[in-house]
C-alpha cells in the first residue's frame, strides 16, 4: 500500500425540472444556483457548495463529461473506480445514470451508456494492450442480493458476501459475471439487467426502484510486450430514493420496500458521517450494519476514485428532503479514499524473477559456464535461444494469470 494516493470523493449535485404532478399543485421552486461559485441555494441564505453544480437546464451530456469522464482514463491504468447516485425518490437519479432510458434520442443518454461508449472506444485505440472486459449487475431488494443476469431457475434467490483476502475487500458468491466484447454487447447486457430489476408505483414515482443496483464493469489488461498486468473496476451504482411513507402513500409489500431502503440508507449515512470524522475514522466505521454499507466499502473511503451525484427537486414542497440531501452530500466531500493501481503482483514477480534469470544465463555464457558451447556464434545462438525460451514461458505463465484475476 506505499504507493496509495489518498483523494476525496468528489460531489456533483444535479437538479432537475419542476415536473407537471408540482406545477399542479401550485409548487415554487426553492432553490437557486451560482454555477461560478459551484453553489447551490435553499431558499433565500442557506447555501451549499460542492466540486459540481448542475441547475435544471443542464444536459445529460454536461453532467457527464464534467463529472464522470476524467475517471474513465484512470480505469485503463488500473484505478478502480465509482459513480453513485443518491437523493430522494423521484429526483432523476436513474435517469442520470441512464440503466433504465436506454433507447431514448442521444441527449437523454444517461451516464452508463456514454461510459461503456468511451471504454470501448479507448480499448480499440491501445493496441498494445490485450484486454478482457466483463460485467456483473446486481440488486439489492428487502436485504437480499439478487443476480440481475442470471436466467437460470434460481434467478431470485438471494447471494452471499464473503470476504475476499486476496483483494482485501468482499466478493458475492455465485455472481454471474459476463464477458463482453463490445458497447453493443455491454448494453444488452445492461438492458436485460434492467428489465429485471424491482420497480413498482407510488403516489411520488410511477416508476419507482424499490432496490439499490449496482451495474459493475470488470476490465483486465495484459501488456503486449512486457506482460504487465493490472485489473480494475466500475461501478456504477443508482441507489432507490429515500422516501417518506406519507408522501408516496406505501402499503404492504410497498411499504416493506421503503423500510429497507430507508434503512439501508440510514446505514451508509452512518458510513459517511464515520468517515468524515477523522477521530471516528480511526476507530469504527459501521460497513457491517447492513448489506449496501459492505457492497460500497470499497468505494466509500477504500480504494475507489468516487464521484457522488446526489439528485434533487426543486419543489418547495420537498424543501425538507433537498435540504436532507444536501447535507448528506456535503458529508461526503469529507471522506478520503485510499487510490492504488491494482497490478497483479504474480505477474510483477515473474517479471523481475526473468530479469533476474536471463543476467545469470548471459553471465553463464560469457564466463565459459556449464552453458558455453565454444565458439563465439554458438554462444550467441544459445544466448538467443535462451531468451526466446524465457519470454514464451512468461507469455504463457501471465495470460494464464490475466484470464484467472
Amino acid at each position: 500500500m506505499a504507493d496509495a494516493k489518498a483523494i476525496p470523493v468528489k460531489v456533483a449535485v444535479r437538479c432537475r425540472p419542476l415536473i407537471s404532478k408540482e406545477e399542479l399543485e401550485g409548487c415554487q421552486k426553492c432553490l437557486d444556483f451560482a454555477t461560478e461559485e459551484r453553489q447551490i441555494i435553499v431558499g433565500k441564505d442557506k447555501a451549499f457548495t460542492y466540486d459540481y453544480v448542475f441547475s435544471p437546464d443542464r444536459g445529460q451530456e454536461e453532467v457527464y463529461k464534467a463529472s464522470v469522464y476524467q475517471l474513465i482514463d484512470g480505469l485503463f491504468k488500473g484505478y478502480n473506480a465509482t459513480v453513485l447516485a443518491y437523493g430522494q425518490t423521484g429526483s432523476g437519479k436513474t435517469f442520470t445514470m441512464g440503466s433504465g432510458y436506454l433507447d431514448h434520442e442521444e441527449e437523454m443518454v444517461g451516464v452508463i451508456p456514454r461510459a461503456v461508449r468511451d471504454i470501448f472506444s479507448l480499448i480499440t485505440k491501445k493496441t498494445d494492450w490485450a484486454f478482457l472486459v466483463r460485467v456483473s449487475f446486481l440488486e439489492l431488494h428487502n436485504e437480499d442480493i439478487i443476480d440481475l443476469l442470471s436466467s437460470g431457475a434460481n434467478a431470485r434467490d438471494g447471494l452471499v458476501i464473503r470476504e475476499d483476502p486476496d483483494n482485501n475487500g468482499i466478493r458475492i458468491a455465485g455472481l454471474s459475471e459476463v464477458v463482453v466484447a463490445s458497447a453493443t454487447q455491454t448494453m444488452q447486457q445492461l438492458g436485460e439487467g434492467s428489465a429485471g430489476r424491482t420497480t413498482a408505483a407510488t403516489a411520488m414515482n410511477l416508476t419507482s426502484s424499490r432496490s439499490h443496483a449496482i451495474f459493475t464493469i470488470h476490465i483486465n489488461m495484459k501488456h503486449n510486450t512486457s506482460g504487465e498486468i493490472r485489473k480494475a473496476k466500475f461501478h456504477l451504482v443508482d441507489l432507490a430514493g429515500s422516501e417518506r411513507a406519507k408522501k408516496t402513500q406505501a402499503e404492504g409489500d410497498r411499504f416493506k420496500e421503503g423500510v429497507n431502503i430507508n434503512r439501508g440508507l440510514l446505514a451508509l449515512g452512518n458510513v459517511i458521517s464515520a468517515l468524515g470524522d477523522e477521530a471516528q475514522r480511526s476507530k469504527h466505521v459501521p460497513y457491517r450494519d447492513s448489506k449496501l454499507t459492505r457492497l460500497l466499502q470499497d468505494s466509500l473511503g477504500g480504494n475507489s476514485n468516487t464521484v457522488m451525484i446526489a439528485c434533487v427537486s426543486p419543489a418547495d414542497s420537498n424543501m425538507e428532503e433537498t435540504i436532507n440531501t444536501l447535507r448528506y452530500a456535503d458529508r461526503a466531500r469529507k471522506i478520503k479514499n485510499k487510490l492504488i493501481v491494482n497490478r497483479d503482483p504474480q505477474a510483477a514477480e515473474l517479471a523481475r524473477l526473468r530479469t533476474l534469470v536471463q543476467e545469470l544465463q548471459v553471465q553463464l555464457i560469457q564466463n565459459g559456464g556449464s552453458l558455453h558451447v565454444g565458439a563465439a556464434t554458438g554462444d550467441s545462438h544459445s544466448m538467443k535461444a535462451l531468451l526466446e525460451s524465457n519470454k514464451a514461458l512468461e507469455v504463457k505463465y501471465t495470460t494464464y494469470l490475466f484470464f484467472i484475476s
